[in-house]
């Protein structure tokens, strides 16, 4: 059952894409940052520090998400 629906690579795909967001997401607030830009509404302050954090932790998200992928094929 689980062949026929692949939930083997499911948590594999899920990874990926969690971390593809959280590397995109952060990386897009670095680049508008640098930019100058603020977003309407935004009153808290930027913090480089952690938006480079979790653009490693997105990273490496990315990495384990494609090579358990890739083990499975």
């Amino acid at each position: 059952m689980s062949d026929i629906l692949g939930l083997d690579s499911l948590f594999a795909e899920l990874v990926l894409g969690i971390g593809a967001a959280i590397l995109i997401g952060n990386g897009v607030a670095w680049i508008q940052h640098r930019r100058g830009r603020v977003p309407r509404g935004v009153t808290s302050v930027y913090r480089p520090g952690r938006a480079i954090f979790l653009s490693v932790i997105g990273l490496l998200m990315v990495v384990w998400g494609v090579a358990s992928i890739a083990s499975q094929a």
